[in-house]
């Protein structure tokens, strides 16, 4: 019963699907994100992407050949859900299923921007917010001192309410470990606090009703003194913490040993950003605001004690950096008001040029980006894209890829100063949606792992869900349909 029920609801939404695609054209929300030509033919952007990954993301994005040619004969894209949905009942594939490029193909085509619908609101800004890798919780930290953890397939009930420990001036990040048992928060201090996420107290005051455990980065060894983290990543196997913290310095901190394990002094000003590459973690991607990217590979820093290699191309510094999870690629966004692709073999052995353009004073937190500017380009730039319409000021706002379940990760997309959320083309570099709603900063925002979901949150304190629910009609309740990975790899 529950079978036929779902493989009849993705048939029906593969059915509503095609019909706003009829109107699609005429609309300007990024419901469609395919251009139409003189002749009234659907084609895709023009492309201004090359290089392999352009070529990776149409793989793992495009449908099977012969789904692509049913009804016409001959290649065709974007392939009709219904042209889609018909071949894979006479299994033209000879597959009996969608595959996983199938899938992104389908699910890609449709953004989330309808709504948005409330999910929370606070009288702070809030700082960040993330989906957990399995999509069942979200979690937003606030800048009084609130983190919350949201059960997604509960209706966004409220399953913790956790009060910081020893605050300053805000959650600057927050990460939920691999199994989803404890959280890691850090604001402007040297101290990363870890709380148990799973545990049945709904509200978690520290050494009141929950022990906040004090993980102190500011060894003596190192000349400890009091500087902020300003972002903390658990790696894959959740047995360590790697952060990047206002010293210009890299911190690795080993959880069974309760010590820190390595300390680099990476940069020449504030790291922003830190995250470990892969599933591996031999990789540790870095960004500062000296306005490099650097590769550090921890196999042979005790011999050289220098980074695997440095990435120019930012004029200004970088705000964060997401990795697309295969050891290679990263975007990071920058204060020049970019988002940059790089492709780490491109690095170099260390800084070549400089760029020599400042001829005015600026600065970010106060000041709009100054005109002239807008136009310059780094004389050495090393990276592979770069895109442009969003805005960078105020606060270190971040940037990441679409899902690879769900979109093969064609997309990236941002917050922006300007109050709103953007998502842009990977490979065609366009524009393709501008969420519209919050009246400050939109300093994170995260997309579903499975759904076509996405939550912003801003400095107005308001956290909202927007999502693809048919003809712009108000989604269904969570508990009436919820798509899983399991649901998708049964059925689809």
């Amino acid at each position: 019963m529950y079978a036929t029920a779902s493989a009849l609801y993705i048939d029906e939404m593969g059915y509503a699907m095609s019909r706003l695609e009829i109107d699609s054209d005429h609309c300007e929300d990024g419901n469609a994100i395919h251009e139409e030509s003189s002749s009234g033919q659907s084609k895709m952007p023009s492309t201004f992407l090359d290089n392999e990954i352009a070529q990776i993301t149409k793989l793992k994005s495009n449908p099977h050949q012969q789904l692509v040619q049913v009804g016409t004969g001959r290649p065709q894209l974007p392939v009709s859900p219904v042209k889609m949905l018909a071949g894979r009942e006479s299994n033209y594939s000879g597959r009996g299923r969608f595959s996983s490029a199938d899938r992104c193909h389908l699910l890609s085509r449709y953004l989330p921007v309808n709504g948005p619908w409330p999910i929370d609101q606070m009288s702070s800004r809030a700082y960040v917010s993330q989906f957990s890798a399995d999509g069942s919780l979200f979690i937003a930290g606030f800048q009084g001192s609130h983190i919350r953890i949201y059960n997604v397939d509960r209706g966004w009930k409220v399953q913790k309410n956790i009060l910081a420990k020893n605050l300053r001036w805000t959650i600057t990040d927050t990460c939920l470990s691999p199994d989803q048992r404890y959280l890691a928060y850090a604001s402007m201090s040297p101290i990363v606090h870890i709380v148990n996420a799973g545990s049945a107290e709904t509200e978690s005051l520290a050494n009141v009703t929950e022990i906040h455990d004090g993980l102190d980065f500011s060894s003596n060894d190192y000349g400890g003194y009091s500087f902020g983290i300003f972002c903390v990543k658990f790696s894959k196997d959740g047995r360590e913490l790697v952060a990047g913290s206002s010293d210009n310095s890299i911190y690795v901190y080993d959880l069974e040993a309760n010590k820190i394990s390595l300390r680099i002094l990476a940069h020449t000003s504030d790291v922003n950003t830190v995250c470990f590459a892969d599933e591996t973690s031999h990789l540790i991607y870095s960004g500062s605001d000296d306005s490099f990217c650097k590769v550090w590979d921890r196999r042979c820093l005790i011999a050289k004690a220098k980074p695997a290699g440095v990435l120019m191309g930012h004029l200004e510094g970088i705000t964060f950096i997401d990795t697309r999870g295969d050891g290679r690629y990263f975007i990071s966004n920058g204060k020049d008001q970019t988002i940059k692709l790089w492709d780490i073999r491109k690095m170099s052995s260390n800084v070549t040029c400089n760029p020599g353009y400042r001829s005015y004073e600026w600065d970010y937190r106060w000041m709009d980006y100054p005109p002239q500017a807008k136009d310059l380009t780094h004389p050495c730039d090393q990276s592979v894209a770069t895109y442009r319409g969003h805005s960078v000021l105020r606060t270190l706002i971040r940037c990441y890829f679409s899902p690879a379940f769900s979109t093969g990760q064609k997309y990236i997309y941002t917050g922006s100063h300007n109050a709103c959320v953007y998502i842009y083309d990977l490979v065609s570099g366009a524009q393709v949606a501008t969420l519209k709603h919050h009246k400050s900063p939109v300093r994170d925002c995260s997309w579903h792992p499975f759904n076509t979901m996405l939550v912003s949150s801003s400095w107005d304190g308001d956290v909202v869900k927007w999502e693809f629910a048919g003809s712009g009609d108000r989604p269904a309740s969570l508990s009436k349909r919820v798509w899983t990975r399991h649901f998708y790899d049964e059925y689809i």
